[in-house]
């Protein structure tokens, strides 16, 4: 495992012998879903390689909230931290490769090793902070506006995920999306 995750946290990189087995890497299909709206998250995802998307489904519509790709760390936090179900689904995209750490685990390390919490604090926080961007977005931008954020900020969504779900993320449908894409290729 070569993990993004202990580069700001020497102390697990020393510890990883003791440390492995609470983590658990598999390799999954496209469209494998890690985790469906209902159950309780009882793990936090690091992308190894590949691609997830967390999604909610309202009334049958298809609602991407999130993209996550190489070196991101996903999880249904609200889930995870107060043992509810879900919110949320979270599926690959692609094939993807992804080390799960388990709840007990997590607790185990941060007992452990009460140094990650200012890391974990971070990432928290960005997790907040994209949240709060995305919902803003939705309530003041137009999804053309929303559009060209993503080709600026976040043109790897637009390389790597299929358009019927950049569509849904951006609140739209696919038949809007493309109309959005061609005025935009004019420009």
């Amino acid at each position: 495992m070569n993990h993004y995750f202990f580069k700001d946290i020497p102390t697990l990189q020393e510890h990883w012998p003791e440390i492995r087995h609470l983590f658990i890497q598999r390799e999954v299909p496209a469209k494998t879903c890690l985790l469906a709206e209902g159950d309780i998250a009882t793990n936090i995802y690091f992308i190894d390689r590949g691609a997830l998307r967390l999604w909610n489904n309202d009334e049958g519509r298809d609602i991407t909230v999130q993209f996550f790709f190489e070196n991101q760390l996903v999880a249904s936090f609200e889930s995870w931290y107060q043992k509810v179900p879900s919110s949320f689904s979270i599926e690959s995209i692609e094939k993807t490769t992804v080390t799960s750490l388990s709840s007990d685990a997590f607790d185990q390390l941060v007992h452990q090793f009460p140094e990650i919490n200012p890391y974990l604090m971070r990432l928290i926080s960005e997790r907040f902070v994209s949240y709060t961007n995305y919902f803003l977005s939705r309530i003041k931008d137009t999804p053309e506006k929303r559009y060209q954020e993503l080709m600026i900020n976040e043109p790897e969504i637009l390389e790597r995920v299929p358009q019927h779900y950049i569509a849904s993320y951006l609140g739209i449908t696919p038949v809007s999306l493309s109309r959005i894409k061609q005025r935009n290729k004019l420009t």
